[in-house]
């Protein structure tokens, strides 16, 4: 398994968690609350957490090939839907044991 996380600083984390969630739920299994969601891709999942100035997104998939897809997709759509706070989304590798 593999494992990336990134953290955005904004404080609009809960509504950017909500509407990432909102969006992928149009094709794609989602779980969500104002605090926490879960997105399941065909080619991996993202937990997101909110908390009043943090978006906490961890991504997990089975090959570095899925994962980097699975960051590139919620990375682009976060820099989309954040565009004036013009985010820079950097994923970082989570050791897995």
């Amino acid at each position: 398994m593999f494992s990336s996380n990134a953290k955005f600083t904004t404080e609009r984390a809960s509504g950017y968690l909500q509407q990432l969630c909102k969006h992928f739920a149009h094709k794609i299994e989602v779980q969500f609350d104002p605090q926490a969601g879960l997105i399941k891709f065909p080619f991996g999942a993202c937990n997101l957490t909110a908390d009043h100035s943090v978006l906490d997104l961890t991504i997990t998939a089975e090959t570095q090939s899925d994962l980097t897809k699975a960051c590139r997709v919620v990375g682009s759509h976060l820099e989309r839907f954040a565009f004036r706070e013009n985010p820079k989304i950097d994923w970082q590798t989570i050791a897995t044991t």
